[in-house]
Formats: C-alpha cells, sequence, structure tokens
C-alpha cells in the first residue's frame, strides 16, 4: 500500500489498525485451539516434501507444540518471510485458486501463531552448510541468526494464548484438547501414510507410525481387529477416482468420530457426501449407529473450490449431483458385494437431502401400526372395517398417569405394609395376577380403571441412571471383582478419554491400572454389572459417553451416568420372571423421576377403561 494511501485525513475517526493488533485478530479465525497449531504445522510439513515428521505435546499443547521435519528446509530468507501475512510459497496469483494442490496457501497461518505464543523455528536446507534460527515472541522477533540444526524445519510453539488470556480460559480440560490433537493427527496419518509419525505427549509415545499402505496405517491407528472387517473401496471414472475403505458393520459405534473422508489428500466436511456414505449402511444398522470408513476422492483441482472455509474443512464440488451419485453407486456396490446383496439402482436427488440421521430422543412411543401397502389384502380388509364401522386400529395416545392411579399403583407400597398385604401381593404373584410380560418387552400392571404399560428397558435405564448418579455423588464404589484381570487396548483417543474420565469411572465401581501403550487392566466392575463380557462393556460406556456429549450439553458425570445406564440395561426380549418384574416395578416408583428414562423418553404409559372399549363400541 502506498504511503498516499495509508495518510489519514485530520479529524478523521477512521485508523488503520496496528499489524499487531490485526494479527491477534486474524488468529481467532486460524488458531483456535492447540489442535489449530498442530494442523497448520502439519499441513507446512507435508507441503515440505517430509518422510519423517516427529510431534512432541506437552499439557495438551498449552505449554509446547513441537513439530520435526525432514522436508526441504528454509533459507534464511524465507524463514524470516514466513512469519509474514499473507506470505506463502504456493500460490503467486488469482488463477492458482482454482488447481490448489498443496495442504497450505493462504499465507496466515505462520503470522497468527506467532501472534499469540512464543516461537522459535529452526531450519536447514540440505545444500546448506548451517541451518538458521528465528524466536518471535507475540509476533516480535527476538532473535535471528545461525543456529545448528538438522535438513529440514523445527518449530516449537510454546505458551499458547500466552497474550490473550481470555482465549486461554476458554480452552477445555488437558484431555478434552489432546483428544482434538488425536484426531488431527489420525487425519493427516491416514492421508499420507506414507510418512512416518511419531506423537509424543508428556513424554509418552502414543503413536509411533511406520510407512506403509492404508490398510496398514488404519490397523496401526485403530487396532488389529480391524484389518479383517475392511472393505476395498476403488472406482475411476472420468470425473473422479474413488478409493479407500469401509467397514463391515460390526465396527459400528455409537458415537461419531471413526468418518474420514478426503478430497485430494485433503481432509474435509461434507454434509452431502458424508449423508450418502451412513445412510449406505440402513440396512445393517440403527440410525444411532456410525460406520467406520476411509473414503478418497481425486478430482480435477480446477473442479472443486478448497478455498470456502477458514479452517480449510469444507468444498465445494463444480459438478456435486455427479459427485455424490458416484459415489452412492460405488458404496452400495462394495457393501451388497460383501453381503451378496443383488444391486437394485436407486437414484436419490441430493438436492432433496436436508438432514443427516441421527437418533431423535424426543420421539415416544406408539401404538400406531404400519399403514398396508396399496392394493394389498390388509387395505381391504381395513376398508371394509370402516364400512361397518368398527375401527381399523387401535391408537391410543400415551397419556400422564392420574394421580389417582399413581395411588393404585404404587402409593401403598411407599408406606409401611402390613403382612396381610404382602401375603395377599405374594398370593397374586404366584398366580400370575400382579404382572404380565408382553412380547419379552413391556410389563402390564393392571388398575382398577384400566392398565399401565412399563417399557421394561426405559424402566431399567432410570433405576441404573440414578443409582449411577448417586455412586458418584456419594464417591463410595460398590465394585466386584474379577476371578481373572482383564487387559483392554483401546485406540489413542478412546484411551484419552479413558484418562479423562478416570476418576469419575472408578467412583462408580470400575476398577481399573492404566498402563502405557493405550492399554488398561480391568479388575473390578460395579455391582450392577453381571459378569461377562467386561472389555467389551467398558468401551461401549466410552462409546456412548461420547455420543451422548455430541447431543446432549450436560455435565460429565451425568453423562457418564446415562452411558452407563444406557449400555448396561436389561435388553427388550429379555424373558423376565413375576419376581422380576415385582423388583423392576418396585424400583422404578423408588426413583425421582419413575415416567421418564434418563433422555426423557416415557416409561409408563396409562390405558384407561374407556379408551379400551371404545374401539368395542
Amino acid at each position: 500500500m502506498s504511503d498516499t494511501a495509508m495518510h489519514v485525513p485530520d479529524g478523521s475517526v477512521i485508523r488503520l489498525l496496528d499489524p499487531v493488533v490485526a494479527n491477534k485478530i486474524a488468529a481467532g479465525e486460524v488458531v483456535q485451539r492447540p489442535a489449530s497449531v498442530v494442523k497448520e504445522l502439519l499441513d507446512n510439513a507435508i507441503d515440505a516434501g517430509s518422510t519423517r515428521i516427529h510431534i512432541i505435546i506437552e499439557q495438551a499443547g498449552r505449554q509446547l507444540i513441537q513439530v520435526i521435519d525432514n522436508g526441504c528446509g528454509m533459507s534464511s530468507a524465507d524463514l524470516k518471510q514466513c512469519f509474514v501475512r499473507h506470505a506463502t510459497s504456493k500460490i503467486s496469483q488469482i488463477e492458482d485458486l482454482l488447481r490448489i494442490q498443496t495442504m497450505g496457501f493462504r499465507g496466515e497461518a505462520m503470522a497468527s501463531i506467532a501472534a499469540v505464543a512464543q516461537v522459535t523455528a529452526k531450519s536447514k536446507r540440505a545444500e546448506d552448510t548451517t541451518g538458521i534460527e528465528i524466536e518471535l515472541w507475540g509476533g516480535e522477533e527476538r532473535r535471528f541468526g545461525p543456529a545448528a540444526t538438522q535438513d529440514g524445519t523445527n518449530v516449537a510453539v510454546r505458551n499458547l494464548f500466552y497474550n490473550v488470556p481470555a482465549r486461554r480460559s476458554f480452552l477445555k480440560s488437558d484431555i478434552t484438547e489432546l483428544r482434538q490433537i488425536l484426531s488431527i493427527v489420525q487425519q493427516l496419518a491416514l492421508a499420507y501414510p506414507m510418512i512416518e509419525i511419531e506423537l509424543i505427549a508428556d513424554q509418552e509415545v502414543v503413536y509411533r507410525l511406520s510407512s506403509g499402505s492404508l490398510e496398514d496405517r488404519i490397523v496401526a491407528l485403530f487396532g488389529p481387529s480391524y484389518r479383517a472387517s475392511l472393505l476395498l473401496l476403488q472406482e475411476e471414472t472420468s470425473e473422479v477416482r474413488l478409493y479407500g475403505y469401509l467397514s463391515d458393520p460390526k465396527l459400528a459405534k455409537k458415537s461419531r468420530g471413526e468418518q474420514f473422508l478426503f478430497v485430494n489428500n485433503r481432509p474435509v466436511q461434507h454434509r452431502y457426501l458424508s449423508f450418502t456414505l451412513q445412510t449406505a449402511y440402513a440396512g445393517w444398522l440403527s440410525s444411532q449407529e456410525y460406520p467406520f470408513y476411509c473414503v478418497f476422492l481425486d478430482v480435477d483441482p480446477s473442479t472443486v473450490d478448497v478455498n470456502v472455509h477458514p479452517a480449510k474443512l469444507e468444498v465445494k464440488f463444480e459438478d456435486e449431483k455427479s459427485i455424490i451419485s458416484i459415489t452412492r453407486s460405488v458404496v452400495n456396490r462394495c457393501l451388497h458385494s460383501h453381503f451378496q446383496v443383488p444391486t437394485i439402482d436407486e437414484t436419490i436427488d441430493p438436492s432433496l437431502i436436508i438432514h443427516e440421521s441421527g437418533a431423535d430422543f424426543s420421539q415416544g412411543f406408539s401404538f400406531e401400526a404400519p399403514r398396508p401397502e396399496p392394493g394389498s389384502s390388509s387395505e381391504s380388509a381395513e376398508s371394509s372395517a370402516h364400512r361397518l364401522n368398527f375401527p381399523s386400529r387401535l391408537n391410543f395416545e400415551a397419556k400422564p398417569i392420574p394421580e389417582a392411579i399413581t395411588e393404585q399403583l404404587y402409593g401403598a407400597r411407599m408406606r409401611p405394609q402390613g403382612s396381610h398385604l404382602e401375603e395377599t401381593k405374594k398370593r397374586a404373584l404366584e398366580r400370575g395376577e400382579g404382572f404380565w410380560q408382553l412380547h419379552n418387552a413391556y410389563i402390564i400392571a393392571q388398575t382398577r380403571t384400566g392398565l399401565c404399560l412399563i417399557d421394561q428397558q426405559r424402566a431399567h435405564r432410570r433405576i441404573l441412571f440414578e443409582h449411577a448418579l448417586q455412586t458418584l455423588e456419594q464417591s463410595v464404589p460398590a465394585s466386584q471383582q474379577l476371578l481373572f484381570p482383564v487387559t483392554v487396548s483401546l485406540s489413542a483417543t478412546d484411551f484419552a478419554l479413558l484418562k479423562e474420565l478416570y476418576e469419575p469411572i472408578m467412583n462408580l465401581g470400575f476398577d481399573i491400572s492404566l498402563l502405557s501403550g493405550n492399554t488398561a487392566v480391568l479388575n473390578g466392575v460395579p455391582m450392577d454389572v453381571s459378569i461377562g463380557d467386561e472389555q467389551t462393556l467398558l468401551k461401549q460406556v466410552l462409546q456412548q459417553y461420547q455420543e451422548f456429549g455430541q447431543r446432549l450439553r450436560l455435565p460429565a458425570r451425568e453423562r457418564l451416568a446415562m452411558a452407563f445406564a444406557f449400555r448396561t440395561a436389561i435388553p427388550k426380549g429379555k424373558k423376565l420372571s413375576p419376581q422380576e418384574m415385582e423388583s423392576l416395578f418396585d424400583q422404578l416408583f423408588a426413583c425421582s423421576e419413575p415416567f421418564i428414562d434418563p433422555v426423557s423418553n416415557p416409561t409408563i404409559i396409562y390405558v384407561s377403561l374407556d379408551d379400551l372399549t371404545r374401539p368395542f363400541r
């Protein structure tokens, strides 16, 4: 900008911002948390042609983020220039934005990082006899001169947000921030399996990944159990090359986090493509389960726009409809081939797709039966019933239980009971007159003016939830020790979550010893748990906790209690004895909120005699 353009007229209230202030403002978009710094530094290391990257993290990035690569390195002039805002070697003119093939291109990252941290960078090219070092605090240069260093670049970011305390105070716990960093490392490790990557967090090795195939990298990141469940995805057309791996549905989890989508090796988020991949599993998974997939799309760089999001996470395709259609066809063919299902060509207009599938916790129980297909015998019977003024279906509305009915059901149970009443109840149970089980899923309790239906699974969830909450608040765990301790191997993200929840999980009744290498030893489980597959139980509780974290804004203890209740409650389809039904009934009405489960779905509905007799006229 010329001096004339920068001149501020006398009396003007508009001023040019100081460059330091401008960089701090810009850093708000580029550097949101430690994981943002890790991503930008890894992007630069990859663009530099590195074959080996070493990452060191201390205090989840608050104290130190260091990335060391063996890339091409920089000259002394380039090292100083890379910290100037909008200085980049990736593009030089507007046309370059239409064919971007590098991870970075805006020239904002290093200047933004240096504006909010204490940065030391060393670099050396192979042809140079010595390296160069620069040190900046809050964007201000402190040192610049020769330094002994290896070929490549070594960037150390210390005391992130030290000069922006408000931003630092908004960071989450160390474990939460570390999990975000792990997610970034996973994405780039999958995108570039030929690069050796080592991640050390607080002097503990989290990942030590050797170069290899994409399949080997997936197994190294997520465990050997994935190898046998990976389904190869490969197709090439004139518009796109599609490749990667889908997973067998048995690898599905209750929470998102293992869904990876790449466009030209760039990790991206794309609403319609994610929807397409999720709905391909609709026949094998419920809407509350999420499969693992790692899918790559290689397209002509001129047909995709990556400059639509500050963090470069979103992309726009020139012909989005074709890309989605091809992806759907290839993914469906891969899954159908694996399950030996005949392929049916179905076309869905992507423009009609509005929401991604997911569990709706607000839906309650409905008695309404499915509407018969047109022309079917069921439809004829239904029409005949209407002509004869008979209802075709029994549509009962879930109603709150009246106070009088509540008294009938459990009012007496909450008061001291005489021996005569207990003897009467015992005889009724022996004759089967107290409770009945419907389809091994619902418990029927008769009242003087109707009946109540109890969802046995939801009722048990409420019981376990309140018991778990009470245990967590009292911090007096009731644990049953295992005869033989169980060794549990977890992914890096699940192990980080376990460390974050270690104290409340122990208070819940689990007895766990943490080992190195993302491994834990399970010595005991809560008293409410039946001894069985304890390893799977622990993993499922962690997954369910993550799912609730994505859907519900609740304190960690409540989410953990909910996750435990949902993963250990009796399932629908379990046959209960009269004594078990009686116990479930009594425990439910001893709860503070017996009429809803932990996510506010009804546990009980009341049907009056009027509702029952009305359809019979």
